[in-house]
């Protein structure tokens, strides 16, 4: 294993505890920035570009028929292919915390649609669910199981807000554990199906899964209820005939207590558990190797990087697989210097070279607790604008922002585009969100079925859009 230092050459602000990174034909994509992205690009999707220890973040492209993808902080992502023997491969994206710090529902459908010269432009449907749909959360798993022919999803653990009922002013932002329920999704026809499982008693969170055929394995996880992270272990297989789906779980010796910690795949059979907390506030500087054969899963320590001073004594530390066997880790910067970073980088390699299994999949939730979890957020810090059009200046291989894009809707972002007959009233839209009043608004347009639109397109007033501005509620 060894350990490098990365330098961020633009945008470093976007990257902040809660983000995902996708893989799409070898290339890995940052998604999750904290605060709505800017028009200059308004997808909040970006190419997470490394060479040789150096890091640019640049704006990512979706169709004009996408649907409108918020950056969202700690949610659910697997990959997820078509048919068994296809090339192509989607990722499914459930749930997380969404800028205005509530928690999503939702599911979206993320693929490629064209790539040329090194350009990539995605698509992003949203899914409808019927069914036991679950509630929105985050910090839990997704995954894909094969079993005779056929493909479905299972989401398990999660945290998720008190009922309004028992929410107060002062415990606004309070978590618990969502119920330790197990959801099969059909991806299909968007039919959910929620299953109890007496092996799993309670809810857990920021665990990791490894999903390999038709089964499941959840390792860690940590327990609100009893702030705990126990040594868990369970396997979970499933069943899919042509009649009613079986689930079964069975608890496994040989379990670690780690929360949040990141999953990277070594080779075919081996995955490397790197990060991670113990216990409140202690890391977990142990690394692990998972091993799969056949039925059996094996978990053993590892060699342990050359931690440098600063990962050893910070308290936090957050980040994502990248692929490959390769983590992208982040700390906080030191703060007794003025001019010191927010966080600080590194790339910690645990293999040189992987060939992908497309019949397992890792998956990690995130890789630290939210430290907001009941602390509500300032706008100056939750709705943060940090990233400036002129740092998306790139190379040729990519577009570069310019502003004379501005004047067409269509080159700088789907989500900002209304529809040619869109008859607005301004007084009946309202906000959908808020930040500084200087600053622009999501407004809902009531045309047809309705869609969300940004107030710079309707081209209101500053005085107007002051006076129509309404603060937004956490229902």
């Amino acid at each position: 294993m060894s350990l490098h230092t990365v330098t961020v050459s633009n945008n470093i602000a976007l990257i902040q505890p809660g983000f995902s990174l996708m893989h799409f034909d070898g290339q890995v994509f940052f998604f999750g920035q904290k605060g709505w992205p800017k028009r200059s690009c308004p997808t909040g999707v970006f190419h997470f570009d490394v060479k040789q220890n150096n890091l640019k973040l640049k704006p990512a492209v979706f169709s004009k028929d996408s649907c409108y993808l918020p950056p969202l902080r700690y949610p659910a992502i697997c990959e997820f292919k078509n048919g068994l023997e296809s090339e192509k491969h989607q990722y499914i994206i459930h749930g997380g915390k969404t800028p205005n710090n509530e928690l999503s529902d939702k599911i979206y459908v993320m693929s490629i649609v064209c790539k040329n010269n090194k350009k990539v432009t995605f698509r992003c449907t949203e899914k409808d669910l019927v069914g036991d749909v679950p509630e929105a959360r985050y910090g839990h798993s997704i995954d894909v199981v094969c079993s005779r022919g056929r493909s479905m999803g299972v989401l398990f653990g999660g945290r998720s807000y008190m009922p309004s009922s028992q929410r107060t002013t002062e415990k606004w932002n309070s978590v618990a554990d969502c119920l330790p329920y197990v959801f099969l999704v059909d991806f299909e026809f968007g039919c959910v199906t929620s299953y109890i499982l007496p092996e799993l008693q309670d809810g857990l969170s920021f665990h990791v899964s490894i999903a390999r055929n038709d089964t499941i394995y959840i390792l860690g996880g940590h327990s609100l209820a009893n702030n705990v992270r126990p040594a868990n272990l369970y396997r979970i297989q499933v069943d899919l005939p042509l009649g009613s789906p079986a689930i079964n779980c069975t608890v496994l010796p040989g379990g670690i207590s780690v929360s949040s910690a990141i999953l990277t795949k070594i080779n075919n059979d081996e995955f490397a558990i790197v990060g991670g907390y113990q216990l409140e506030n202690q890391k977990r500087m142990v690394c692990n190797i998972v091993s799969l054969e056949d039925n059996k899963i094996e978990i053993r320590e590892m060699e342990t990087p050359d931690w440098t001073p600063d990962i050893k004594h910070s308290k936090l530390w957050f980040g994502s697989n990248m692929g490959n066997g390769s983590v992208f880790l982040g700390i906080p910067g030191d703060n007794k210097q003025a001019l010191s970073e927010a966080f600080y980088f590194y790339l910690l390699k645990c293999a040189d070279d992987v060939t992908d299994d497309q019949k397992t999949v890792t998956n990690s939730q995130t890789s630290t607790e939210d430290p907001g979890d009941s602390t509500p957020f300032e706008d100056s810090e939750e709705f943060c604008f940090s990233a400036e059009a002129n740092s998306f200046d790139g190379d040729d291989e990519f577009d570069t922002y310019n502003e004379d894009d501005e004047e067409d809707e269509s080159e700088t972002g789907y989500w900002i585009i209304c529809c040619p007959t869109c008859d607005v009233d301004i007084n009946t839209w309202v906000p959908f969100y808020s930040t500084e009043l200087n600053k622009p608004a999501m407004i809902y347009c009531s045309h047809g079925d309705g869609h969300w639109v940004h107030a710079q397109c309707m081209d209101l007033a500053e005085h107007t859009l002051i006076s129509r501005k309404q603060p937004v509620l956490l229902q």
